[in-house]
């Protein structure tokens, strides 16, 4: 494991206040720059990544339900640092991660993970994800088959994964930021009280909608209403 992960600032940009499709848009305009450069980036891990930087994103996900990004990816960073990510017990690494919430749980969904994308101490993670791909309908399938098969994976936390290492730019990232805008706007009548399968997935359409019908494409939603609500955009 590299000892220095891809490193990715916290970019400030104005916070705008319009509740309108307009304002959004317009804003949207502002930050493109921003949001498109993001999006090379996200597209860079996957052409040239190497499967411990992607691992590295995968522990990022499972880390974040409940907890900042920004600590999640100081936590990551600090594993690496350590070399704990491929060689430390799930006792140790809940030691590091003293700031992600659910500590003890999720250093051990990081070791459950490692062991099942593992082959003679080394990550083969971006191996099988093409492997997955090719077998599987598309990105879609994909984000399915994760939730199934790594504890600690919902569909907000595959689909952000899959979204971050550059694999897939449509798939909705159901955050609290994300969901609050959506009502915001319209796009939704409420915010749904409890993402199951069902309700991710039918709020994901009407997302979907919503980007057809503003012009602004899905890739950049989750980013724009981060940007909106948190002065910037962080992963």
């Amino acid at each position: 494991m590299k000892n220095s992960l891809i490193q990715i600032d916290f970019l400030k940009t104005p916070t705008d206040d319009s509740t309108t499709i307009a304002g959004l848009k317009k804003f949207w305009e502002k930050v493109l720059p921003i949001i498109l450069s993001r999006e090379k980036h996200f597209d860079k891990i996957w052409k040239s990544g190497t499967d411990e930087e992607i691992f590295a994103e995968l522990i990022f996900c499972l880390f974040t339900p409940q907890s900042k990004a920004i600590w999640c990816w100081n936590a990551v960073n600090e594993l690496a640092k350590k070399n704990m990510i491929l060689y430390s017990n799930e006792g140790n690494i809940a030691k590091i991660i003293k700031k992600v919430r659910f500590r003890n749980n999720k250093a051990k969904y990081l070791v459950e993970a490692r062991k099942m994308f593992t082959i003679n101490a080394k990550i083969i993670l971006k191996i099988i994800l093409k492997e997955k791909l090719k077998s599987l309908k598309d990105a879609h399938e994909l984000r399915k088959w994760l939730t199934k098969n790594i504890k600690g994976i919902g569909y907000k936390e595959a689909g952000h994964f899959l979204r971050n290492i550059g694999i897939e730019k449509n798939l909705a990232i159901l955050d609290r930021h994300v969901l609050k805008n959506l009502k915001i706007y319209d796009a939704i009548k409420e915010v749904p009280p409890l993402l199951n399968e069902k309700a991710y997935l039918e709020t994901e359409k009407q997302m979907q909608h919503f980007s057809k019908n503003t012009e602004i494409p899905m890739s950049h939603l989750d980013m724009l209403f981060w940007c909106k609500n948190a002065g910037g955009i962080f992963k």
